[in-house]
């Protein structure tokens, strides 16, 4: 594990689960991801101090019933003090911090898109093929090790309705290869902390009128226009950053407090030669 304010180093990243599936999985990679990954869940009040939070985003083929793959996933990473300090422009609107780093990917899911996912997201089985896009294989583990080594650790995962759709699909996609994240990791689901934050400010009472918490909602409720580019995954992580930054001070002391261990997200589905299935 590396000092805080440290890159993460390489080999406390990623490894191959000692008992977990190994579909799809190469000899090279299994021999890039071999660090050893302790068992032990990490909880709240142990989770440390995240350095940097890596802003999330997936575009998937359906909803949790259809048991979804991932077709699109960006990351922005911003450090802790860009947080702390947002940046602003002439007019005094909010803009992203200047040191920004991005990793936008898309791929071709084995399974099929659903004719809504497809509508939303603009994204289809046949575009990715032509474009000769490979599904989430061994690739996109190594980029996502190589991106997240780089930011200082321990990292923080923010994805609006993250608890219940973008971890758990991250996980079952990380679960298929047998890789993990590292121990220290923490995740905040900026749903559930705005809610819970706007409930602490209005003293348990109703809100006056009846408050949307969709990113687009809360956009417009924040600064007064619409955002660009939503659904796509770069866009959504785009308009999160800003929302994050307009409530900066409340939601990094959310995520002191109430930030969850990777350990303790459960895939959203198992992959059907996964152990764990076996009787």
């Amino acid at each position: 594990m590396g000092r805080a304010g440290s890159p993460l180093p390489r080999s406390s990243w990623l490894r191959m689960d000692d008992c977990g599936s190994r579909s799809r999985c190469s000899p090279t990679l299994c021999s890039s991801l071999r660090t050893c990954y302790p068992r032990g869940n990490i909880t709240m009040s142990e989770a440390p101090r995240a350095e940097t939070f890596v802003f999330l985003d997936l575009e998937a083929t359906g909803l949790p019933s259809v048991e979804p793959e991932i077709a699109e996933l960006s990351l922005f990473a911003v450090h802790r003090s860009s947080l702390e300090n947002p940046e602003h422009d002439e007019s005094g609107a909010l803009v992203l911090p200047r040191v920004l780093d991005k990793l936008t990917l898309c791929m071709c899911p084995e399974r099929p898109f659903t004719a809504k996912a497809s509508e939303i997201t603009g994204l289809s089985s046949e575009g990715l093929v032509r474009c000769r896009k490979a599904g989430f294989d061994g690739a996109v583990v190594r980029t996502l090790q190589a991106f997240l080594s780089r930011q200082a650790g321990p990292i923080c995962l923010v994805a609006h309705n993250g608890f219940d759709y973008d971890f758990p699909l991250l996980c079952a996609e990380l679960r298929r290869l047998g890789a993990r994240l590292p121990r220290d990791t923490v995740c905040l689901d900026t749903l559930p902390a705005l809610r819970g934050l706007d409930r602490a400010h209005s003293h348990g009472t109703r809100a006056r009128g009846r408050q949307g918490y969709s990113l687009g909602s809360l956009f417009h409720r924040y600064f007064r226009a619409e955002p660009s580019a939503a659904h796509s995954a770069e866009g959504d992580v785009h308009t999160l950053l800003l929302i994050f930054l307009h409530r900066a001070a409340e939601l990094l002391a959310w995520a002191d407090e109430q930030a969850r261990g990777w350990a303790h997200i459960e895939p959203m589905y198992l992959p059907p030669d996964d152990p764990s299935l076996e009787a």
